[in-house]
């Protein structure tokens, strides 16, 4: 049985470590964000771990329909489409609609770590292309993904060139314009194969 807070609440935890209350993964997160910093993630991730570490249990209990829809259930396995160009993305959606995974569409990274703020440790495949509209870049945005939602399968594409070492070790990279083949194997890793263990 968990320990309350001392104001009598308990402690609110996230499906991204079951059981770990959000405060500690706040900390922890704020113990290595200078290191993030100094590789490139951009300032909209201190952003991020605010949010994480500000999250109380009243605030899961005020949200509106939308929200509640966004944040989804445990255990569900979960696509995200980072694609700035609606026709591509909307393609892709439709690509990966038709595997066991569910959509879920984004035209910058920004609007991406909201909904994997709400709904990461559902996250099975984030495909990110790496020109995005908004500040963050899909580069950036995989990195940050894999240090905080390392259980996600990351594919990063473009129609430009990328150098190994820009890609997290995990990632996989896709040359645009991509085959629909390449796209749905990565899918059927994603939701078939067991996720890496959290270092």
């Amino acid at each position: 049985m968990r320990k309350p807070f001392p104001d009598g609440h308990a402690p609110f935890t996230d499906t991204l470590t079951p059981g770990v209350p959000l405060d500690q993964i706040g900390q922890t997160l704020a113990s290595f964000y200078d290191d993030l910093i100094s590789e490139g993630v951009p300032a909209h991730l201190a952003s991020l771990v605010r949010r994480v570490r500000e999250t109380k249990p009243e605030a899961s209990t005020a949200a509106g329909p939308a929200e509640r829809a966004l944040c989804g259930g445990p255990g569900g396995n979960l696509a995200i489409v980072v694609e700035d160009d609606d026709s591509i993305r909307h393609l892709a959606e439709t690509l990966l609609e038709e595997t066991q995974l569910e959509v879920v569409g984004c035209a910058s990274a920004e609007e991406a770590l909201t909904v994997l703020q709400r709904r990461g440790g559902e996250v099975a495949l984030v495909f990110a292309d790496v020109r995005l509209a908004g500040e963050m870049n899909g580069l950036q945005l995989v990195r940050a993904i894999a240090t905080l939602w390392p259980r996600a399968r990351l594919v990063v594409t473009s129609g430009q060139r990328v150098q190994r070492p820009d890609l997290p070790q995990e990632a996989v990279f896709i040359a645009k314009p991509w085959r629909p083949v390449d796209v749905l194997v990565e899918a059927e890793r994603a939701a078939r194969e067991p996720a890496p263990p959290i270092a």
